[in-house]
């Protein structure tokens, strides 16, 4: 009975403060992967946003549902390294992702009106890429097994799927006034796939990749600057290493409902008036 008490106790003293914000976030994003050589670039970066519900809960711990539309892009022509460089490969992609999130704020929401947070949680993402080919013309690249995906002469090379889970995480910060919030908000997607590029392993055999989808696969799959080498051994990506993508913005939110609980620096400006 006493643990029951106590329960309840808890319950109303997290809930008291509760409340519902529609967030909306806009910003960039980036890609790492095979296609990139530093962690974070400008030439990489495309426009981003997102779209959020979030339950406050007047405490350490906020729970939000959120929607993110992004376009993530990598291109061989900004890295440094002469492989690379006549490696010659590019894509690009719209990313829209769903995701259910946990907020921790570092400090006590109840005392400060300007703190730091982390999150995490889970989410699926739906990707899609593309590149130009030789007539410059957009080709999506998935259709074209460009690295052997799906054909019986690579059986142990699956076709990977273009929806697919990961684990958003970040950090963020906030400033309250009101029935107004701000803040800025940098997080990164975890994936469990390393074709968010369509690179990966090794270059096919041309020729099995002529046969089994035709003239526009083998023009996409190998687009170097040297004449090619029939080695369907010859590295095109490093798949120890999986794709990522991030997003950073300005976040702006609003209370959805009135707000019954005030901070302790709202209490202490009332009695001073």
């Amino acid at each position: 009975m006493k643990s029951i008490l106590f329960f309840l106790l808890l319950l109303a003293n997290i809930c008291r403060g509760q409340e519902w914000q529609a967030e909306v976030m806009l910003g960039v994003s980036g890609y790492n992967g095979d296609l990139t050589e530093r962690e974070i670039s400008f030439n990489r970066m495309r426009q981003a946003g997102s779209l959020k519900l979030k339950y406050n809960t007047g405490d350490f711990i906020n729970f939000r549902l959120g929607v993110v539309y992004a376009k993530v892009a990598g291109d061989d022509k900004f890295n440094k390294s002469v492989d690379l460089l006549n490696r010659n490969l590019s894509f690009q992609s719209d990313i829209l992702e769903m995701n259910l999130c946990a907020e921790f704020n570092l400090f006590d929401p109840a005392i400060y009106y300007s703190y730091p947070y982390v999150f995490t949680g889970v989410g699926v993402f739906h990707f899609n890429p593309y590149a130009y080919d030789k007539d410059n013309k957009k080709t999506y690249l998935h259709p074209l097994s460009t690295e052997g995906q799906g054909l019986i002469d690579y059986p142990e090379r699956k076709e990977y799927s273009l929806t697919q889970f990961c684990v958003p995480f970040g950090f963020g910060w906030r400033i309250k006034k009101k029935r107004w919030e701000m803040g800025f908000e940098f997080g990164y997607s975890f994936l469990f796939t390393d074709y968010l590029d369509d690179i990966s392993k090794t270059y096919p055999s041309l020729e099995a990749l002529l046969a089994a989808r035709g003239p526009k696969a083998p023009e996409m799959s190998f687009r170097g600057l040297g004449g090619w080498v029939s080695n369907d051994a010859a590295l095109r990506g490093n798949s120890k290493v999986r794709d990522t993508y991030f997003f950073s913005g300005l976040r702006f939110a609003t209370s959805l409902g009135k707000n019954k609980k005030k901070s302790k620096k709202e209490k202490d400006d009332t009695k001073e008036k």
